[in-house]
């Protein structure tokens, strides 16, 4: 199958290297390139796509706005963020918004392929290089709780968290109701001090549970 991919950044020069990265890779196809948000939102009113690189930091429309009203759209639409920095602030906002895929600009071929497959699969990409970068920014407001206080179960979902799956699809993956996973969520939050699902992600890392290799 060949995925029809989308191309949203506003540096030409790195859209043209990148086109040229991804034609390398036989199942994927651009189909478009778009400067914007604006336009990236407008088209997606009359298209949807496979598979979008959406960059960060664009005029007009940025990313973060635009996977907002991306995903108002098409919730399931599956997108991959661009950056060139790490910051909390915008990984937590996408995070929330259901955004799986984050890397940096630097990526090389074999980090992108993986960013593609796993996202394409449904899961979730973190960019090690980035995840390290917020995880230096967040270090003292995380909690210092060692993984004694959780639960064998509460790991299980923490893991599952952390591939971007929702409660339901948790819940059927590990045999257990949606309201038990809830509350496991809930005893997450409370016991490691973190407010959403991308703190979580941050307090995987540090503590060894999700490797980004």
């Amino acid at each position: 199958m060949v995925y029809k991919t989308w191309l949203v950044d506003d540096h030409k020069l790195f859209r043209a290297g990148f086109k040229t990265l991804l034609n390398r890779i036989g199942h994927i196809v651009v189909e478009h390139e778009l400067s914007n948000g604006a336009d990236f939102v407008d088209l997606l009113k009359h298209e949807k796509p496979d598979l979008v690189f959406l960059d960060i930091s664009m005029p007009v429309m940025d990313g973060s706005e635009a996977a907002e009203k991306a995903l108002s759209l098409y919730p399931d639409l599956k997108i991959i963020v661009l950056s060139m920095y790490g910051d909390y602030d915008y990984f937590a906002r996408m995070s929330k918004l259901g955004v799986k895929g984050y890397l940096l600009k630097s990526a090389d071929f074999k980090e992108v392929e993986m960013a593609i497959d796993a996202v394409l699969d449904n899961r979730c990409y973190y960019a090690p290089e980035l995840v390290q970068i917020i995880v230096h920014q967040q270090d003292e407001k995380m909690s210092h709780e060692t993984l004694s206080d959780l639960s064998e179960r509460e790991i299980e979902v923490l893991l599952e968290i952390c591939n971007g799956l929702s409660s339901q699809e948790i819940a059927d993956k590990l045999f257990i109701s949606k309201r038990t996973v809830e509350k496991h969520r809930a005893n997450l939050m409370l016991k490691t001090d973190c407010a959403n699902s991308a703190s979580l992600v941050m307090y995987a890392v540090k503590n060894g549970l999700l490797d980004l290799k």
